[in-house]
C-alpha cells in the first residue's frame, strides 16, 4: 500500500484538504473579470468622450424624457420601493445573511464564496467604471438624491442582478430535480433586477444604456463566478491516498 506525501492531510470528515489552483482561478475567473472591466471602462469612455453628440446619446436622453413625462404618484411610490431592493446597505446585509445561511444549510463554503464574490466583482467593476467615465445623469428631474458616483453604469442594477440572480442560481442548483421550481427561481431572480433597472430609469437616475449595461455586468459576474466557483470549483486536492 502506498500513501500520499506527508504534506497531504485530512480533516475531521476524512476528506483531503484542498488548495486553490491559482492557474485555474486566473483562467476561469480573473481573466474574464478583467476583460469585463476593460469592456465596461472602454464602453463608458466611448459614450462620454466619443459619442457625446451621436444619435445614441440623443436617443438615451429622449427615452429618459419620455419616461419622466409619464410619471404618476402611484408609480413614484412603487419605483421608490423597488429601487430600494438594491440599495447598498440592503445588498451588503442580505449578502452576508445568505452567505451564512448557505454555509449552514449546505455544510460547505462553495455557495457562499460564489455569492460573495459575484456581488463584490460587480461592485469593483462598477466603482472603477463610474470614476473613469464620469457620465452625467439624465437631464430630467431626479426623484432620488444623486449619489457621488456617475451615471455609467447602473450600480443598483448590477448589484441587483448579482445578488438576486446569484441566490436563484444557488437555490436552483439544489432543486435540480424539480425543473419547474428551478425555472420559477430563475424567473424571480431575473424579474426583481429588471424591476430595479426600470425603477432607476423611471426615477431619472440612469439612462437606458446605463441600466442595460448594469444588467449585463451583473449577469456576467454571476456566470463567471458560477463557472469558476459553483459548478466547476477551481480547487483540486493537494494529494491522494492510493491503495
Amino acid at each position: 500500500m502506498t500513501t500520499s506525501p506527508p504534506a497531504t492531510r485530512e480533516h475531521a470528515h476524512g476528506r483531503p484538504w484542498q488548495r486553490v489552483d491559482f492557474k485555474e482561478v486566473g483562467r476561469r475567473v480573473l481573466l474574464p473579470l478583467f476583460a469585463l472591466l476593460i469592456a465596461t471602462l472602454g464602453t463608458g469612455l466611448l459614450l462620454v468622450r466619443v459619442l457625446g453628440d451621436s444619435w445614441l446619446i440623443a436617443r438615451d436622453e429622449e427615452v429618459s424624457r419620455e419616461v419622466a413625462g409619464e410619471r404618476s404618484p402611484f408609480w413614484n411610490g412603487v419605483t421608490d420601493v423597488v429601487s430600494s431592493f438594491s440599495d447598498t446597505p440592503v445588498i451588503v446585509v442580505a449578502t452576508a445573511i445568505f452567505a451564512i445561511g448557505f454555509r449552514i444549510a449546505y455544510k460547505r463554503w462553495r455557495e457562499s464564496v460564489f455569492l460573495i464574490f459575484a456581488v463584490w466583482a460587480q461592485s469593483l467593476i462598477f466603482l472603477a467604471s463610474t470614476v473613469v467615465s464620469e457620465r452625467p445623469r439624465p437631464e430630467v428631474a431626479h426623484l432620488d438624491p444623486a449619489p457621488p458616483t456617475s451615471s455609467w453604469p447602473s450600480g443598483h442594477t448590477s448589484a441587483g442582478v448579482a445578488f438576486y440572480l446569484g441566490v436563484a442560481v444557488v437555490l436552483g442548483l439544489h432543486v435540480h430535480r424539480h425543473a419547474i421550481l428551478r425555472w420559477v427561481l430563475l424567473a424571480i431572480g431575473l424579474t426583481i433586477p429588471l424591476g430595479i433597472a426600470a425603477s432607476r430609469l423611471y426615477r431619472g437616475m440612469h439612462h437606458l444604456t446605463d441600466v442595460s449595461w448594469g444588467f449585463m455586468l451583473g449577469a456576467a459576474c454571476v456566470a463567471i463566478l458560477a463557472g469558476g466557483a459553483l459548478y466547476r470549483p477551481a480547487l483540486k486536492a493537494s494529494g491522494r491516498v492510493s491503495t
